[in-house]
C-alpha cells in the first residue's frame, strides 16, 4: 500500500469515514525533522499494509485541516480509529517509538 496524500477536500473521506486505523503525518516540505521521519512513515506504510492506512498532509496545502486539528508543531503524527483521535506523536521520534504506538492499537 502506498501512502495516501491528503488535502482539505479528501481528509474526511479518507480519514474520518474510514473503518480501519489511520496514521496521518502532518508535515511540510521545508521542515527538517519532517524529512527525518519521512522514511519511517514510508516503512510503516509497507510493514503495516492491510492493518492501518497511512496518510500524509502538507500543512501548507491543507491549512484548514491543520488548523482544525491544532497543528502548531510538525512533524505531528495523529492516530485515528473510526474517525476519532486515539493518540499523537509530535516531533521526530525513533522508528521503534512509532511501531510501539501502532502495536498498541492493533
Amino acid at each position: 500500500m502506498s501512502i495516501i496524500i491528503l488535502n482539505d477536500q479528501n481528509f474526511e473521506q479518507e480519514v474520518l469515514k474510514n473503518k480501519e486505523p489511520v496514521l496521518v503525518d502532518f508535515y511540510a516540505d521545508w521542515c527538517p525533522p519532517c524529512k527525518v521521519i519521512a522514511p519511517f512513515v514510508e516503512k510503516l506504510a509497507q510493514e503495516y499494509e492491510g492493518k492501518i492506512k497511512v496518510c500524509k498532509i502538507n500543512v501548507d496545502q491543507g491549512r484548514q485541516t491543520a488548523m482544525e486539528y491544532g497543528i502548531n508543531s510538525i512533524p505531528n503524527l495523529i492516530f485515528f480509529n473510526k474517525g476519532e483521535i486515539i493518540d499523537k506523536v509530535v516531533g521526530a521520534v525513533p522508528y521503534e517509538a512509532l511501531v510501539e504506538k501502532i502495536e498498541q492499537y492493533l
